[in-house]
């Protein structure tokens, strides 16, 4: 069974929670609330999220402080932050959001659909990395364990089969991904971590190929997927 991935929903009112939670709910994945910044900050100690939405108004610690301290953290750095805000300043106001490590800035009222849709990229691109990281930890766990740590019997040559045709699922599907952000014109958040995934795959497909017999390749090519 696929894990669901965490979305953290951080807003002061129940209300604004509940309305999140209801445009999000088609998306099937685990809805994490919190109430304030701080709290939001508690959660994100022990969970790991797909993407957080952010409101920006609320009192004590408001979405921008909240967001320098997710971006402080070497845990949270690279998870994407979408600000929603039911006030519009002009260009300065949402730069700062920007500036503050947001990968998007929505005003209130936004359109349902397009949230969902947004959320979902993040969503996708966040399974994808966790796919690449299993396949980067089978790798090195089967090529360091040996046989008695569950290596397939019939030999290095049919592992390395085995994890070259899973890591050709997720290269395909991270394919596909790219192709319809470029097809939707998505925001350059989702570009860039796209382009990350891929570079990271890209890695991993060399690592695999040095391991071929006749290349000279050892467990000390796979790279380190952090």
């Amino acid at each position: 069974m696929v894990q669901k991935a965490k979305i953290l929903l951080v807003d002061d009112r129940p209300e604004n929670l509940l309305a999140l939670e209801a445009i999000l709910s088609a998306l099937d994945q685990t809805l994490v609330r919190a109430s304030s910044g701080e709290e939001a900050l508690k959660a994100l100690l022990t969970d790991d999220f797909a993407v957080i939405l952010l409101d920006v108004q609320m009192p004590g610690m408001d979405g921008f402080e909240t967001a320098a301290h997710i971006k402080r953290r070497e845990r949270t750095r690279d998870i994407p932050i979408i600000f929603l805000t039911a006030i519009n300043h002009g260009p300065h106001h949402t730069f700062r959001g920007y500036a503050a490590g947001a990968v998007d800035y929505i005003s209130k009222p936004f359109d349902p659909w397009v949230l969902r849709a947004k959320v979902s990229v993040f969503v996708d691109l966040y399974m994808k990395n966790c796919q690449l990281r299993e396949q980067a930890a089978l790798l090195r766990l089967q090529l360091e364990g040996g046989p008695h740590r569950g290596v397939d019997e019939s030999g290095p040559a049919g592992l390395l089969a085995e994890l070259s045709a899973r890591l050709a699922a997720v290269e395909e599907q991270a394919e596909a991904l790219s192709k319809q952000l470029d097809d939707e014109s998505a925001d350059a958040g989702a570009v860039a971590t796209a382009a990350h995934l891929e570079r990271k795959l890209t890695g991993l497909r060399r690592a695999l190929d040095a391991l071929e017999p006749g290349t000279g390749g050892s467990a000390a090519a796979v790279p380190s997927q952090s």
